[in-house]
């Protein structure tokens, strides 16, 4: 069975730092398009980063630059989510989604497979 399971969410101060995971089980990540999407509360879902199947990185939201990286491991079917700076407008659930095909997307109904989420809090 298919399933993502994120992980690594959870309360941070203005200026720290969280890794997020993507956990992949039920097939092969290495053909797909991983993407990190946010949604805070009263707003739509956007997109964050995303990852080809090359490695190539796609950057949808422009206040995460320099701040927010994201990585692949193949072998562990697993995406991370390196937030660092993190500020209060970060504060969001954070979500992996896989697109079954190589290239990213921003577009939301591309990505075929959803994790539940985790929470990501910036509060002093």
């Amino acid at each position: 069975q298919l399933q993502l399971v994120e992980s690594g969410g959870g309360l941070v101060q203005p200026g720290g730092s969280l890794r997020l995971s993507c956990a992949v089980s039920g097939f092969t990540l290495d053909n797909y398009a991983v993407g990190w999407f946010r949604q805070a509360p009263g707003k739509e879902r956007e997109g964050v980063l995303c990852i080809n199947s090359s490695g190539g990185i796609a950057n949808y939201e422009n206040s995460v630059k320099g701040r927010f990286t994201i990585s692949r491991d193949n072998a562990k079917n697993t995406v991370f989510l390196q937030m660092d700076s993190l500020n209060p407008e970060d504060t969001a659930v954070y979500y992996c989604a896989v697109r079954q095909a190589g290239a990213c997307s921003f577009y939301r109904p591309f990505y075929a497979y959803w994790g539940r989420g985790t929470q990501v809090t910036v509060s002093s």
